[in-house]
C-alpha cells in the first residue's frame, strides 16, 4: 500500500510539473502506427537499410572506456543477493534488459532507448494508415511521462466513450501510463484485435474517470480540408504519416476546383510523423530557387549529415559524406503552390510539423500565426541489433533550409495570437476537429493576416 501511495504522489507531481512545462516530444502514434489511435511520431526516425550492429564493444568516441571488468564483478555481487536473499521468482530475460535499458537510462536522453527483440518486431510493423486501436492523437510529455490527448476524432470508439481532447492517460488496465514508453504501451497494451476492449482511466479536472473502449479498425485521416469563404482554403494536417502526402496534394487540388487563391495550413497540435511525408509536402509548395533548394538538412557529432532538397523537378536525397544513398529518392516534384499563406502553430507543433513550418517561412512562402513550437530539432536512427533487440539512439541536429537550430527553442510566430478559452478554460478549437473563425481566435488572426499580405 506504501508503495502504491508513492507511485501516486510521484504521478501527480508529474501532473503538475507537466501542465507548467509542457514539453510534450516523445509523441508516437497511436493508431496508425501503433495502437491507441494516432499519437503522431514525432520521431523522425532515421534507419539504414539492412544495416545490424553487432552487440559487443565498450568504448565511446572519446576515447572514455566502461570499466567492463568492474562492472561485471558488481552485477555478479547484485546477482549473489538476489539469489540470497530476493523473495520472489527472478526473470532473467527481464533482469538482462532491465540492464541495457539502464545504461541507455544513464544518457538522460528520453529519446535514447533499448527494445527487447519483442519490442522491436511490435515497433517495426508498417503502418498503411489504418490500425485496430481506440482513434485518438495523444503526446507524451518527456520529462514527465504524463500522456495527454490531443485529438479525439469524429466517430472514433474513444468519442463514444466519451473522451475529450486534453484528458491525461492516467491507466491502461492497471499500468500506469506515465511510466511507460509510449510506443510500447500503445502497441502492447492499447491497440488489439478487433472487438476486443481495453480498460482506460483518464484524469479531467483532477477526476478519475474509468472508461471501456472498444477496439475497432480505424483509417486514418490525416488531412481535411474545406473553403472558409469564397477565395481561402483550409487544410488541417493532424500528424504526417506514409499516406499524408498524397491526401494533401489531393485536396489541394480540390479547393483550387472551388476558387482557392490563399490558403490557411493548420499545424495546431501536429506532433510530427513520417519525415518523408513532410518534405513531399514540401517540395510540392516551394519554388528551388533559394537555399539551393534545401527542405532540411541534418548533421550529426561528426559533422556528417544528408540533405533533402528540391532541384530540377525532383525531390533529391544526398549525404554530404558521400555515403547513405536513399533508395527512396529522388521523387518526381516540378510543382509550387504560388499563393499567399499562413501556418497556424502552437506548443505541440513538433518535429516533422516544425520542419514543414520552418521551411515555408525560411523561403518567404508563409508567415507563421500562433504561438511559439515545441523545438524538437533532433533526429533518431533505429539500430537494430544482432540478436534481434534494437536501440533507438539519438544522432543529430536537424536545421531549416537557412540553418536555424531550432531545438528547445521552437520557431517563433511571426505574428503572436493566443487561443480563446471558454469560461471553464477550455481551448474553443479542435474537440470535434470543427472550425469555426467566429471561436477560434487564433485562425480569425491568419485571416487577417493573409487579407495584410494582398
Amino acid at each position: 500500500m506504501e508503495k502504491e501511495d508513492r507511485g501516486r504522489t510521484k504521478f501527480w507531481k508529474g501532473v503538475l510539473v507537466g501542465s507548467l512545462v509542457t514539453a510534450f516530444a516523445g509523441l508516437m502514434i497511436v493508431g496508425v502506427a501503433t495502437g491507441i489511435s494516432l499519437v503522431g511520431r514525432i520521431v523522425m526516425e532515421n534507419q539504414s537499410p539492412g544495416q545490424v550492429i553487432e552487440s559487443s564493444g565498450a568504448a565511446d568516441s572519446d576515447g572514455q572506456e566502461l570499466d567492463l571488468h568492474k562492472i561485471g564483478n558488481k552485477i555478479l555481487t547484485l546477482q549473489e543477493i538476489v539469489d540470497r536473499y530476493f523473495l520472489f521468482d527472478e526473470d532473467m530475460e527481464k533482469v538482462e534488459a532491465g540492464i541495457y535499458k539502464g545504461m541507455l537510462a544513464g544518457l538522460e536522453d528520453p529519446y535514447t532507448v533499448y527494445y527487447t527483440p519483442e519490442e522491436y518486431t511490435s515497433l517495426t510493423e508498417e503502418t498503411e494508415g489504418v490500425y485496430c486501436g481506440i482513434g485518438v492523437l495523444v503526446s507524451q510529455n518527456m520529462e514527465t511521462g504524463i500522456i495527454t490527448a490531443l485529438r479525439v476524432f469524429r466517430g472514433s470508439p474513444a468519442e463514444e466513450a466519451g473522451m475529450q481532447k486534453g484528458d491525461i492517460l492516467y491507466k491502461v488496465g492497471d499500468i500506469e501510463a506515465s511510466l511507460e514508453d509510449l510506443d510500447m504501451l500503445v502497441k502492447q497494451h492499447i491497440r488489439g484485435e478487433e472487438g476486443t476492449t481495453v480498460d482506460i482511466t483518464v484524469l479531467r479536472d483532477g477526476e478519475e474517470i474509468p472508461m471501456t473502449i472498444e477496439r475497432r479498425f480505424v483509417e486514418t485521416t490525416t488531412v481535411e480540408g474545406q473553403m472558409l469563404d469564397e477565395e481561402t482554403g483550409y487544410i488541417l494536417i493532424t500528424q504526417f504519416e506514409i499516406v499524408t502526402g498524397d491526401q494533401f496534394k489531393q485536396i489541394v487540388a480540390e479547393l483550387q476546383e472551388k476558387g482557392m487563391k490563399r490558403l490557411v495550413i493548420d499545424l495546431r497540435d501536429n506532433p510530427g510523423g513520417v519525415l518523408d511525408s513532410c518534405v513531399e509536402i514540401a517540395a510540392f509548395i516551394l519554388p528551388d530557387d533559394q537555399w539551393n533548394g534545401t527542405i532540411i538538412s541534418t548533421s550529426d557529432k561528426y559533422g556528417k549529415g544528408v540533405r533533402y532538397y528540391s532541384e530540377n523537378g525532383e525531390i533529391r536525397y544526398e549525404a554530404n559524406d558521400g555515403g547513405g544513398r536513399d533508395p527512396r529518392y529522388p521523387k518526381k516534384d516540378g510543382q509550387e503552390l504560388d499563393m499567399p499563406i499562413v501556418v497556424l502553430v502552437n506548443e505541440n507543433s513538433a518535429s516533422a510539423a516544425e520542419v514543414l513550418a520552418g521551411a515555408l517561412r525560411d523561403y518567404g512562402k508563409a508567415e507563421l500565426v500562433g504561438t511559439t513550437t515545441f523545438g524538437k530539432g533532433i533526429v533518431q536512427s533505429v539500430l537494430p541489433l544482432d540478436d534481434g533487440s534494437a536501440v533507438k539512439v539519438t544522432v543529430s541536429h536537424y536545421y531549416t533550409p537557412s540553418g536555424f537550430d531550432l531545438h528547445k527553442k521552437g520557431l517563433d510566430p511571426d505574428v503572436e495570437a493566443e487561443p480563446e478559452k471558454s469560461e471553464d478554460g477550455e481551448i474553443s478549437y479542435g474537440k470535434y476537429d470543427d472550425v469555426s473563425v467566429e471561436t477560434d481566435a487564433q485562425l480569425k488572426k491568419a485571416l487577417e493576416v493573409l487579407e495584410d499580405a494582398e
